[in-house]
């Protein structure tokens, strides 16, 4: 592109947080090129580089002005613009208005025979170095931040306070103002590597500079030099390292010149539950674990340090220390935990709150319990399974209030197992104590076995309706008690085990349950919020798996409330679309003209004496249908349902092909009213397969 030049553009800032780095530096990438082109200005690829301290963006190709243009647009008719004398209407007037031109300026252009007036405007050229100034400034005010500061004397907000800003096209200064700030040359380096001021000669020079100063100025190459110096390590110490992704996420975007080191703790420490030690190192101080060859966890650990590497033993050492504090604690809490049982600590929870109007943690364990005990029963679970589910259910939220969970808030219910096993509770109640809490996220596994799923089960289901009940439920994205997330757990743990109890029944007996401990709400209005938004998670799963809305639809208009009934009866009914898709187009399209056809006030009682050969050829066909599909429905045997209505496909067609419904004699008439009646009834306690014949 002839007379162009590269554009760059740094704010530089105290350090953003990591998270917050990661969506700007998403935005930027598409804020900058919208900006250029909102203003005419031709230019190349955009090329984003961020660190801890730095927002940049690198413009290639950008012309030194914009081009000339004409734009032309098309107004009323000239029959309506001009009234029979002549004389400009209203119309005309305000399409000139509305342009910027007198009603003079309007040309007329025949268009196919019918005259139109015009306006037609010419945009010079404009420089860009004139126009970029206020285009970046808005790129700044337009970065979306989830929490913002202000700073010093001015009304400018951004996520830290802005320490400087280069604007450069080509070698030429652009001068962008923001918080007091005017736009320069001069970038700054690694906080205490190389700080600077550098100045940079031209935008091609910028992110050279900056490299040069001791900054990796992308996410990308953060990350491979993250995961070649832990791989340095791994091979110098015969270890594997755990780099969890939001962990690393967050490391890559806490340094400018990561340099990863190795730390040790005292072997004593690893007498402590390796949770601890995990959640002290990841959560606490984002340092990552090392194992041995059989997966055990190691006295070492990778630091990944922002300072000069030529001082990593004082790194080094001064991180073990801060380890070793955080590792004292959790070793003298979890000494003075076992101190007591696990069951001692159920009291306390009384000091802990659930939610205002659904009083502490203890409360919210009582309900547990009882809607645990109504789950089993419903299941048919064995009497010995029935007491360790009780007494997980009890013991479950225990380990809130020890001193371990408390500092370490990642880890409740993992410390509660490991408080359990010592105070000698049976090892599958320990397990499900510690499991409870899952499904914690999609595609996370579900409690191990029947005891730590009821458990969640009961859990959950409890949260949900306690808080739907107080009029706490989800609203557009906000979902500050993460129940949408508790809602999908419940359904993975129903679809994964084919539990025999009925989710309906189960929201029931827990709404009892409030009700019993003297919460106030209107229970219909509130048991039907519940079971729309089982069904709409699972109507979401079900769409995300391939199933089409129209077949969900379908089976939903069969009043459907049990998620997995509908979940069960939507992928059998779409795998028979796959398989057989003639048959159920046919099917649909023979539902969709008897329904059109039939009147519900006439009821199905028709006379079988005067029915046709063929009408009598339908009618054993829907008796036996009915039979069959009732048994199948009872059974659980969808597949059959649909099978048995395949079998009115032929009986329906015949009766189609060859019968006038809609006969002069109202009486036979009416007779065959009242069969397509029974016809369309076998269908509607398994779909509304009208829903499938709309296109």
């Amino acid at each position: 592109m002839a007379n162009t030049a590269t554009l760059a553009f740094e704010i530089g800032t105290e350090e953003i947080p990591a998270f917050d780095l990661k969506r700007a530096t998403e935005q930027l990438a598409e804020l900058v090129p919208a900006a250029l082109d909102a203003v005419r200005i031709p230019h190349g690829d955009v090329a984003v580089y961020t660190s801890p301290r730095r927002l940049i963006a690198v413009v290639a190709d950008v012309a030194a002005s914009t081009e000339a243009l004409e734009e032309v647009f098309r107004g009323p008719a000239v029959a309506i613009a001009f009234d029979e004398a002549g004389r400009p209407t209203k119309a005309a007037e305000g399409f000139a208005r509305g342009k910027g031109l007198s009603v003079d300026d309007l040309e007329r252009r025949d268009e196919n025979g019918t005259e139109y007036v015009y306006a037609v405007r010419q945009v010079s050229a404009q420089e860009t170095a004139a126009l970029l100034p206020s285009v970046l400034r808005g790129v700044i005010d337009d970065i979306s931040w989830p929490k913002s500061c202000r700073w010093g004397t001015t009304s400018e907000m951004f996520s830290r306070p802005v320490r400087w800003l280069v604007a450069l096209l080509g070698d030429e200064v652009i001068p962008v103002r923001y918080a007091g700030i005017t736009a320069g040359r001069a970038t700054r380096g690694h906080r205490f590597l190389a700080p600077g001021p550098h100045e940079v000669a031209s935008a091609d020079a910028l992110v050279d500079v900056v490299r040069g100063a001791y900054v990796v100025p992308t996410q990308a190459e953060r990350e491979a030099v993250i995961r070649d110096g832990v791989a340095a390590i791994e091979a110098a110490c015969g270890a594997t390292a755990e780099l969890p992704a939001k962990t690393l996420t967050e490391v890559i975007n806490l340094s400018e010149y990561p340099t990863p080191m190795v730390g040790t703790f005292d072997e004593e420490f690893l007498k402590v539950p390796e949770e601890i030690i995990v959640d002290a190192m990841l959560m606490h101080q984002r340092y990552f674990p090392l194992y041995d060859a059989d997966g055990n966890l190691t006295n070492r650990f990778v630091i990944v340090s922002n300072g000069d590497p030529a001082h990593e033993a004082t790194i080094v050492d001064g991180n073990e220390r801060v380890v070793a504090a955080r590792l004292y604690d959790a070793k003298f809490f979890y000494e003075e935990d076992l101190k007591r049982p696990l069951e001692d600590y159920v009291q306390r929870l009384d000091e802990v709150v659930f939610q205002e109007a659904l009083g502490t943690m203890r409360d919210k364990t009582a309900r547990v319990v009882k809607l645990s005990a109504r789950i089993t029963a419903a299941a048919g679970i064995k009497a010995s399974e029935m007491r360790d589910i009780a007494r997980a259910a009890y013991l479950a939220k225990a380990d809130l209030v020890t001193g371990a969970v408390v500092e370490f808030t990642s880890v409740q219910g993992i410390m509660g197992s490991y408080y359990a096993a010592a105070a000698g509770e049976p090892e599958r109640v320990a397990r499900a104590i510690a499991e409870h809490y899952r499904p914690r996220f999609s595609g996370d596994a579900i409690p191990a076995d029947v005891i730590g799923q009821v458990v969640a089960l009961s859990d959950k289901i409890d949260t949900i309706c306690g808080l739907f009940a107080v009029g706490q439920a989800p609203t557009g994205s906000s979902d500050p008690f993460a129940l949408r997330r508790a809602a999908l757990g419940v359904l993975a743990i129903l679809e994964e085990t084919g539990l025999p109890i009925s989710l309906v029944e189960t929201i029931d007996a827990s709404l009892i349950i409030y009700r019993e401990a003297g919460l106030e709400f209107d229970n219909a209005s509130v048991r039907r919020e519940i079971i729309d938004f089982f069904i709409t998670r699972e109507k979401v799963a079900l769409h995300d798996a391939g199933v089409k809305a129209d077949t969900i639809d379908a089976v939903l208009a069969s009043c459907i409330e049990e998620p997995m009934v509908l979940a069960a009866r939507a992928r059998a009914l779409e795998a028979a679309r796959t398989h057989e898709p003639e048959v159920f187009a046919d099917l649909a399209t023979a539902f969709a003209r008897a329904n059109n056809l039939r009147e519900i006030g006439l009821g199905t009682g028709y006379k079988t004496a005067e029915l046709t050969a063929v009408e009598r050829d339908l009618s054993d066909a829907v008796e036996a249908a009915e039979e069959a599909v009732a048994a199948a429905l009872r059974e659980d045997r969808f597949a059959d349902a649909l099978t048995a209505l395949a079998a009115l496909r032929a009986p329906v067609d015949r009766f189609f092909e060859t019968t006038m419904v809609m006969d002069e004699d109202a009486e036979v008439r009416a007779n065959r009213l009242k069969l397509l009646n029974r016809f369309a009834n076998v269908f509607s306690h398994v779909a509304d397969f009208g829903q499938m014949a709309k296109k």
